[in-house]
């Protein structure tokens, strides 16, 4: 790759990222931008998958809102990403964890990880 766009990537890339992966519950706090009020909402679920690598890294998350499935993509070092708490740790043995869209109730849920 071009050394100007790998030196304007590395730029762009956060310090404090989080250490989750996948299957961990997760808090994700988001800004949203209401006309010129800017505020931050939360989105707690499950993270389906990480994928890409540098700048480019996504993660999403998936929850249940009034018994409908509601999924969202972030990318790891997008400005609009205030923080990501981990909730719990999933015990998993998948790197992508689409099998979960499938699922309702109880069979949805991933494994505690206890260490």
């Amino acid at each position: 790759m071009n050394e100007i766009i790998k030196k304007i990537e590395a730029e762009q890339l956060k310090e404090n990222v989080p250490e989750f992966s996948v299957g961990d519950t997760v808090r994700v706090h988001a800004k949203i931008k209401e006309g010129n009020r800017e505020r931050i909402q939360v989105f707690e679920g499950t993270v389906l998958k990480k994928q890409g690598g540098g700048s480019r890294a996504t993660f999403t998350v998936r929850k249940t809102s009034n018994g409908i499935g509601v999924e969202k993509t972030w990318p790891i070092h997008s400005p609009h990403v205030e923080k990501v708490e981990v909730v719990r740790k999933g015990k998993v043995r998948r790197a992508k964890l689409n099998y979960l869209r499938k699922r309702v109730g109880k069979a949805a849920k991933v494994k505690e990880l206890v260490k």
